[in-house]
């Protein structure tokens, strides 16, 4: 049996790092998961486009997700769409939306997850709640976490259909992935709280 080890339950509510350590160590999330994200980056890099447009196809295939994205989005500086109708996945402002989720994607497999990626997860989550960006769009995380869910589906799909990798390459990879999307998730639902 491992000792016991002590948690500041408090501190995990104001402490980034500290609550990723927690997270991490009780996932078992470490090193050789960062490396097997890492190592995925040469594999996934090219799908990243599909994958997004995978993800705004599933969200604009339903009213209450899609709705999100007829409000101007934080930082966007263009013309947005008068009505959900109007609202098309060519518009500009999903184009805008698309490249922030292009380049979370390649911030997940090629940075370090040091305190400034912990900093920048953090700050995903919280820019779906009225804490930061619009303070008008508040996404319901029934809806963050059947995101969640349709991502790690994807990419369990996409490693597994992956050339020239090794079935236990794969399966590391799947398994830090999915560690990873955990981690992420409480950094969303935290703000929610």
């Amino acid at each position: 049996m491992t000792a016991l080890q002590h948690i500041d339950e408090s501190r995990l509510e104001t402490d980034v790092a500290y609550r990723f350590e927690f997270l991490a160590g009780f996932m078992d999330f470490g090193e050789a998961d960062i490396a097997a994200v890492h190592e995925s980056a040469t594999h996934l890099a090219p799908i990243v486009p599909a994958l997004v447009d995978a993800v705004y196809d599933k969200l604009f295939s339903y009213d209450a997700t899609k709705r999100h994205f007829v409000p101007r989005q934080h930082g966007f500086e263009g013309d947005t769409p008068e009505t959900l109708e109007a609202l098309t996945l060519d518009h500009e402002q999903i184009a805008f939306r698309k490249s922030h989720l292009s380049n979370y994607l390649v911030k997940l497999v090629s940075s370090p997850y040091d305190g400034k990626m912990l900093q920048y997860l953090d700050w995903v989550g919280k820019i779906h709640t009225p804490k930061a960006g619009n303070s008008g769009i508040v996404i319901p995380i029934v809806q963050i976490m059947a995101l969640f869910g349709f991502v790690n589906d994807a990419l369990i799909a996409t490693i597994q259909g992956l050339d020239g990798v090794s079935q236990e390459k794969k399966t590391e990879m799947i398994r830090a992935f999915t560690k990873l999307l955990w981690i992420q998730s409480d950094l969303f639902v935290r703000h929610y709280v």
